[in-house]
This record gives C-alpha cells, sequence and structure tokens, in this order.
C-alpha cells in the first residue's frame, strides 16, 4: 500500500472524541483501533513528554503504520492484537486500572476499503477474503463456500440485517455448485441479482457485505470483549469513547453504557440507598453525530455515532 492511500483514511468525530477523552497532558491512553493513526497522532499532540499511548490493531498494515510513528515518537507503542484482549495486554505490563483513556473507532477503515486485494468492497473487484489479520482465521472465500445455507442466511440476516437473506444465501449456494466464488465482484454479482428491492443511493449487496465481515472478523463479539476490558483498564474518572458505524455496533454499546451506569439489577422497591448499588460508568452527555459539514467532506461519516462514558 503506498503513502497516498494510507493518507487517504479521514478521522471521524476527531475534535469530538479527543473532547470526550478529555485528554490529561501527563495521562495513560489507549487507542484500540490504530487504523492509520489518527486518533493516535491528535492524542499524541495533546501529551506531555510524561503522557503515554498504546494503539491497537489486528490489521499487518496499520502494525507497520503503527512502528513507524513508534520510532518517530517514544511515548507511543502499537501492539498487534485485538482491543478485545486490552486487559490481557496491560496486565502484562503492570497498568491494568491506570488508564485514563480508551478510544475505539468501530468498523473497517477505508484503507482497507479501497485496497482491491483486502476484499472488504464490493466496489473494486479482488479476491475474497475480508479478514482484519489475512493471517488469521479464516476467509470469506474459505466460509461461503463451504457454509450451510441456512447458516449464510442467518449471518446475512442478524450480521448484515438484510431481509432478503434467505433468497441471497440461496442464489450463493446455487451458483457455488457449479463454481465457487474467488471475488468480491463475483459474489456481489449474485447477491446483486438476488435482491429484488434495491435501496435508492446504496449498493444491493451493501448490507451482506456488511453481515459477511463482521461474521468473518468476530466485529461484535471483540465488541462486547473489548467493552469489558476497557472498564477493567480504566482507572475511576478515565473515559471510554466509542464510535460505532452502524446500528448493531451502537446498540451493543448503548446498552452496554447504559446497564453499567444503572448498576447491578435489583428487584424495585428494595431499603437500598443510591451509594450502595454498584455503578461502573456514569455517562457523559449525550450521543454525538457528524456536522452537515463533516457528512459532506467525508460522506462515510454519514452514520458515525460517538458515545462517551467515564468510569465510577
Amino acid at each position: 500500500m503506498n503513502q497516498q492511500t494510507e493518507l487517504k483514511h479521514v478521522s471521524v468525530l476527531l475534535s469530538e472524541a479527543l473532547e470526550g477523552l478529555a485528554v490529561r497532558p501527563d495521562g495513560l491512553y489507549i487507542d484500540g483501533t490504530f487504523g492509520r493513526g489518527g486518533h493516535s497522532r491528535a492524542i499524541l499532540a495533546q501529551l506531555s513528554p510524561e503522557g503515554r499511548l498504546i494503539g491497537f490493531d489486528k490489521d499487518p498494515e496499520a502494525i507497520r503504520v503503527g512502528n513507524q510513528l513508534a520510532a518517530e515518537d517514544g511515548r507511543f507503542v502499537v501492539v498487534q492484537r485485538s482491543f478485545a484482549e486490552m486487559a490481557d495486554e496491560l496486565e502484562s505490563r503492570g497498568l491494568l486500572g491506570q488508564v485514563d483513556g480508551v478510544l475505539l473507532d468501530l468498523g473497517v477503515s477505508s484503507p482497507q476499503l479501497d485496497d482491491p486485494g483486502r476484499g472488504f468492497s464490493f466496489l473494486n473487484d479482488g479476491p475474497l477474503d475480508m479478514r482484519m489479520n489475512p493471517a488469521a482465521g479464516q476467509s470469506a472465500a474459505d466460509w461461503i463456500n463451504s457454509a450451510d445455507e441456512a447458516d449464510i442466511a442467518t449471518v446475512l440476516y442478524e450480521y448484515g440485517e438484510e431481509r432478503f437473506s434467505r433468497r441471497m444465501a440461496r442464489a450463493i449456494v446455487a451458483r457455488r455448485a457449479e463454481q465457487p466464488f474467488t471475488t468480491t465482484a463475483d459474489l456481489a454479482e449474485v447477491i446483486k441479482q438476488a435482491n429484488p428491492a434495491w435501496e435508492k443511493h446504496k449498493h444491493p449487496a451493501t448490507r451482506a457485505f456488511q453481515g459477511i465481515r463482521i461474521f468473518i472478523n468476530r466485529e461484535l463479539e471483540d465488541l462486547a470483549e473489548g467493552l469489558q476490558a476497557a472498564l477493567a483498564v480504566l482507572a475511576p474518572g478515565g473515559r471510554l469513547a466509542v464510535i460505532s458505524f452502524h446500528s448493531l455496533e451502537d446498540r451493543q454499546v448503548k446498552q452496554f453504557m447504559r446497564r453499567e451506569a444503572k448498576g447491578d439489577p435489583l428487584p424495585r422497591n428494595l431499603p437500598i440507598r443510591d451509594a450502595e448499588i454498584k455503578v461502573s460508568l456514569k455517562l457523559i452527555g449525550k450521543a454525538i453525530k457528524p456536522s452537515a459539514a463533516e457528512i459532506a467532506a467525508n460522506p462515510r461519516a454519514r452514520s458515525a455515532v460517538l458515545r462517551v462514558a467515564e468510569k465510577r
């Protein structure tokens, strides 16, 4: 990947995320989704020489960019692990419970989408892969060519929120019996033909590709584990800022933050004082969405939602 491609990624809700983190100059921070380093560089710009930042990413291209940044700035280190494993990593460094802020910018990055070789996009033909880390796990092609029709339909429906999931799964299985899928354009065309109701301004394979990508990368499982891990690594008063890009992610983040802010579920009318209820988080403000100006400058920001909470 060349430098021009790397620089094409524009961090969404950048100033809002930094404001949500309330960066302390000498603090310890985690960028759980380093990507191409936009948020990390912005955090580093607000840190003093004593501040520290740890980046996490599964993508080898992101790690390459992160290692370059680490060589330039001794306050930063990057780790090739999922953010779901941040508690284990911080514990190994003796830093559990000492973090002042965790930022998660979920989903797939623009460089990943725009690189045909990664196999994420239905717009650019490439090998049907979709793995954040191409060296680990099952590729989309391996799965789509071997999974049961019912399993394919379930993934498209539950992770892609695709209402024509059964019709698409049936078409996929019928076509692979003649010839296995190997490219994104091939799969996108079969899905497109199986979609009877195209949405305006949206490619007919959008939801299906989202569902397959989320499943292949265990994105919702990683998110659930990562949110719990963030609670473990944060110090009291530390901030958790999460940017999501579709309703499944945002629903999970919203429910987690509200649940942890409400405390242990107890029967009503128990003679218990508020101070005795175990509450892990305090919600900070309301959900934040990009401005019209940001969406005009970066159309991929249109579905972004930022939520912030503080550890009690």
